[in-house]
């Protein structure tokens, strides 16, 4: 087969490093890719908002499956507009895809589904959205509406706090519409599943770690690092967060015509009450793909082709035992103002611990050199016989990467850490 791999960060870089070992693949090509990933594939340089010129392309080289790796061109309708033109892709359509794209499109959808999530309510006007604030209890959650790179979330520990979010959606950019929902209490967790329109199948749970610094301190970014299985999700958690909703959540678009094909992202609380669901995202977690993809023990792009051909229900998937944990190294000052350009040594040296892979995430190639070119630059993703193990491998070979520009959180995988040592997390 030959894929074209649309997408440019860390997660595009596992699935050309997973799509890579398929014994299907007879050619890789990414659009734009990244400095890790044109290592792997060969990198075409388009513009993938202009959707014509990404089938034009597919038409030349004979593409026999496009992989969409992150939101933007989903909600996009990239795929609705590969597939008018006979071109197979790996994706949900823009209808499905506004799982991600607006959240009051799927708190509507829990609503009326009885999927459990927290209570909310969604304005388009500010006066409304700041009326509704007062009286209710707090902390309390402002979430832009739209696409938002993971950023677009305030959890308000007071009412000047969230006033402040909400006039800061309104100021925005394309900004207008937001969400306000209550707060729940419990564990995070990311479950992860494929849907080929009828039957759902699991795939993996994962856990990020979304603030920037040691001790879940300091702004919220698009993720600093991860690790999978998550300990949180029993087998039990499993069944439940499929039954009550995952599989809702798909019969109720098919119920509205929208069939979902793809990868479907629920981002969980785990409280009192069993699983609630935060949101949904329509793609791969960045970083929890890098994750997933160094424990998934089948071929992605057979089971890339089995959704995308509704085959799931003969489908089963393995994994590998071995916990993952991936730690980013991202630019100095992320995720506020930062500086690209700067140089990045050691690579080889830390690639060569054992059971460490490097994904790029914003990087690109000056000959021999490898610059810093986004927030995120690299994830150190390592698997070991325990997640201490993991954690460990991927922290030595952060340390033998030299790049004074960049920093990374000391502390992921600390939860799955202190259960295995048996201490409170």
């Amino acid at each position: 087969m030959r894929v074209l791999l649309i997408g440019s960060g860390g997660r595009e870089h596992a699935l050309a490093w997973a799509l890579s070992a398929s014994p299907l693949l007879t050619k890789l090509y990414a659009a734009p890719g990244n400095g890790g990933i044109c290592a792997l594939a060969e990198c075409a340089p388009l513009d993938v908002a202009d959707h014509p010129a990404v089938a034009a392309f597919c038409r030349d080289q004979a593409i026999d499956l496009v992989v969409v790796g992150p939101e933007v061109p989903l909600v996009a309708g990239l795929v609705d507009d590969l597939a008018a033109a006979g071109i197979r892709a790996f994706g949900p359509t823009r209808a499905a895809a506004q799982l991600e794209g607006s959240k009051a499109f799927t708190k509507s959808l829990c609503r009326d589904a009885g999927i459990p999530t927290a209570d909310y309510a969604a304005f388009s006007e500010r006066e409304p959205a700041l009326a509704y604030l007062e009286g209710r209890p707090l902390p309390i959650v402002v979430k832009a509406d739209g696409l938002a790179a993971g950023k677009g979330v305030t959890v308000a520990l007071d009412h000047a706090e969230a006033i402040a979010a909400v006039n800061a959606v309104f100021a925005a950019p394309g900004g207008g519409s937001l969400v306000i929902e209550d707060f729940l209490e419990g564990e995070e967790a990311s479950f992860f599943a494929l849907s080929d329109g009828k039957t759902v199948i699991p795939l993996a749970t994962a856990q990020d770690h979304k603030r920037a610094f040691d001790g879940d301190e300091g702004p919220n970014t698009g993720g600093m690092g991860a690790y999978s299985p998550a300990p949180v999700m029993t087998p039990a958690l499993i069944e439940e967060t499929m039954a009550r909703i995952v599989r809702p959540t798909v019969d109720a678009l098919a119920a509205r015509g929208i069939p979902y094909r793809g990868v479907l992202y629920a981002g969980l609380m785990i409280g009192a009450g069993g699983p609630k669901l935060i949101e949904y995202n329509v793609r791969f977690g960045d970083p929890e793909c890098q994750v997933l993809m160094m424990r998934l023990k089948d071929d992605l792009l057979t089971l890339m082709n089995a959704t995308v051909d509704g085959e799931l229900a003969r489908t089963s998937i393995r994994w590998h035992d071995d916990p993952a944990l991936t730690v980013v190294l991202a630019a100095r000052g992320y995720p506020g103002g930062y500086a690209t350009g700067s140089e990045i040594g050691g690579l080889e040296r830390a690639a060569a611990v054992e059971g460490v892979e490097i994904f790029h995430a914003g990087t690109k190639r000056d000959g021999e050199r490898v610059l810093a070119s986004g927030g995120r630059v690299l994830n150190v993703t390592a698997r070991g016989r325990t997640v201490a193990e993991a954690q460990a491998r991927a922290y030595e070979a952060v340390g033998l990467i030299e790049w004074p520009d960049g920093f990374c959180r000391r502390d992921i995988g600390w939860r799955a850490v202190a259960r295995e040592r048996g201490t409170d997390a």
